[in-house]
């Protein structure tokens, strides 16, 4: 590919991240609403975990192309910053919810758990404990699993110890996920929608992707630091082998399949 035509390529990509991914990114908790619609179905303006990992990935993609071509470009630069401000929002948020995280980890209770959205503009709760179905185990780890893919890509996501030790903490978060029943990625339980969580594979897998990929990585990245380094039982990871073995293909037991597995 000649070089005009390729940088004709990425601007017309930045040009389309830009509209529709970076204008609607909050300047201050740099979270992305899920939308900006709000009707009578309720209001989608909320940042959902998942959604904005996911919503984040082409905006990590494209920084990754500019700096493979055109090295310390100022795109750049906006492009990866703008994903370390919206990683860095999704862990202030889970932050000001560490007591959860503590108290989950002996309960394995749904009202214990992170909650799965929170306000765009704030980065606080906007649902109570038992108004929606929070505990998705696939959303933490996505997080989990991103973060150590973008630290390892060059980004500077975790900065101080204090950090480094959440991010430990949310790893014995999802570490039991082969034995704990969550809503999964619909965050509607079983396959009748009655909200009765159910172990579900999409979950699983996503926790075992994160366990691997974390597993003696240091959050500091290119700095030697074993303070820095997150620690995973080995343990942890088999069981969660073990139950895909037995419940794949299927979803979970009242779902024979779901498009959630492609997440895995």
């Amino acid at each position: 590919m000649k070089d005009e035509s390729l940088q004709q390529a990425l601007d017309r990509h930045f040009n389309a991240v830009e509209k529709i991914i970076l204008s609607r990114q909050d300047p201050i908790t740099g979270l992305l609403p899920a939308s900006t619609a709000v009707n009578a179905h309720g209001d989608y303006t909320d940042a959902w975990v998942r959604d904005n990992v996911y919503s984040i990935l082409s905006v990590w993609g494209l920084a990754l192309a500019y700096r493979r071509h055109y090295g310390e470009h100022h795109r750049t630069h906006l492009l990866s910053q703008s994903v370390v401000k919206l990683m860095r929002g999704l862990l202030t948020a889970m932050m000001r919810q560490s007591d959860r995280v503590e108290r989950f980890k002996y309960s394995l209770k749904p009202i214990d758990a992170l909650h799965a959205k929170y306000g765009t503009k704030t980065g606080l709760a906007v649902v109570g404990d038992d108004e929606w179905g929070h505990l998705q185990i696939d959303a933490t780890s996505i997080f989990l699993l991103m973060l150590a893919q973008m630290t390892a890509s060059g980004l500077r996501i975790v900065f101080t110890i204090d950090e480094v030790n959440f991010v430990q903490n949310l790893v014995h978060y999802i570490s039991r996920s082969y034995c704990t029943p969550d809503y999964g990625i619909w965050e509607r339980g079983n396959k009748i929608n009655k909200g009765t969580p159910e172990i579900n594979c999409s979950s699983v897998g996503m926790a075992k992707a994160a366990l691997e990929a974390l597993d003696g990585f240091n959050l500091f990245g290119n700095l030697s630091s074993q303070a820095a380094r997150i620690h995973v039982v080995p343990s942890d990871v088999a069981r969660a082998r073990f139950t895909l073995l037995s419940l794949l293909p299927r979803e979970s037991v009242s779902k024979e399949t779901d498009a959630a597995l492609l997440s895995i």
